[in-house]
């Protein structure tokens, strides 16, 4: 535990550097730089590890845990996402709360970046806000017996269509999260979850960008053959 103020001293260092600004001007270090961080400082002292908590097809919400060599807890956090509100959440609200409840759990043993909330959840207030406000509007329908009361569904507002070109970089950049998630996982039953966590999104990149399905799945099979040589070893 002692090398986590050499781990707050680089994350600061970073928090300069590497800072992105968010609204109201303040900066926030990404989970991925912080993680890169904590694991180079740290290698394989600290577990970490998630769970789903919530994943009912509206709403997923993830914790994520650290513990040390003893298997002591000594860090978590929540988040929550919900499916369909902005653009990263109609395909990957999953790994959204994920990386969400991580950058938590990071803030917990002092590695905020800056803010202790994620740079997905400051961007997410005033979705799940305006989600929250999209409630079933309630009409009255007279009857010959009695009145009769029917929920009217809001319309759904359909998201704006992705062009090629911003669909095939959006795609490029799930490339390198793929790769740091599978880095990420301890067993092969882990690799395996998040494989079927992430169908949706493969599904969607081999649908419209075969070349780049290819890399992802080059990944997967790359980690897949790392556990398997371990198992077989």
């Amino acid at each position: 535990m002692s090398n986590l103020a050499k781990t707050m001293d680089t994350i600061a260092d970073l928090h300069k550097s590497h800072g992105v600004k968010q609204k109201g001007g303040k900066l926030y270090t990404q989970v991925v730089h912080r993680m890169e961080a904590f694991r180079r400082i740290h290698g394989t002292d600290f577990g970490l590890d998630t769970e789903i908590l919530v994943n009912d097809g509206q709403k997923v919400v993830v914790k994520a845990i650290i513990t040390d060599k003893d298997n002591r807890k000594v860090g978590a956090g929540m988040a929550e996402e919900i499916r369909g509100q902005g653009m990263v959440n109609t395909t990957s609200a999953l790994e959204n709360a994920e990386t969400s409840a991580i950058g938590r759990a990071l803030a917990s043993l002092g590695l905020a970046g800056g803010e202790y909330a994620s740079a997905n959840e400051l961007d997410a207030v005033e979705r799940k806000t305006d989600a929250l406000k999209e409630e079933p509007k309630k009409v009255v329908t007279p009857t010959p017996v009695q009145e009769e009361v029917k929920v009217i569904p809001k319309p759904i507002t359909q998201n704006r269509v992705l062009t090629t070109e911003e669909r095939r970089e959006r795609h490029e950049e799930k490339i390198p999260d793929f790769e740091h998630w599978c880095q990420q996982q301890r067993t092969k039953d882990q690799l395996d979850a998040y494989y079927n966590d992430s169908q949706s999104t493969l599904n969607e990149i081999k649908e419209h960008n075969p070349d780049l399905y290819k890399k992802a799945i080059q990944i997967f099979v790359k980690y897949l053959d790392k556990f398997e040589r371990k198992t077989n070893g």
